[in-house]
């Protein structure tokens, strides 16, 4: 039950930060350089963490889903 506690942090987190990616890549121009750097470049390294996490924590059900229809066919 522990890991349904950290996904239910993680998965906010998660959707903030491809946010964060997509308003930033969007706005590059209007943003000074330095805050391009910040938010997008930072939390491009972030979301990296934290899909990796995300991925981990849910890899029991992507192998049941995937990977056990691709041995049936």
């Amino acid at each position: 039950m522990q890991r349904n506690k950290v996904l239910k942090v993680l998965n906010p987190i998660l959707a903030i930060l491809m946010l964060n990616q997509i308003l930033t890549g969007f706005l590059n121009e209007w943003l000074p350089p330095k805050a391009f750097e910040i938010l997008h470049e930072g939390g491009g390294g972030v979301l990296t963490v934290v899909a990796i996490l995300h991925v981990i924590l849910n890899w029991n059900w992507i192998r049941a889903t995937f990977f056990k229809r691709a041995a049936h066919a």
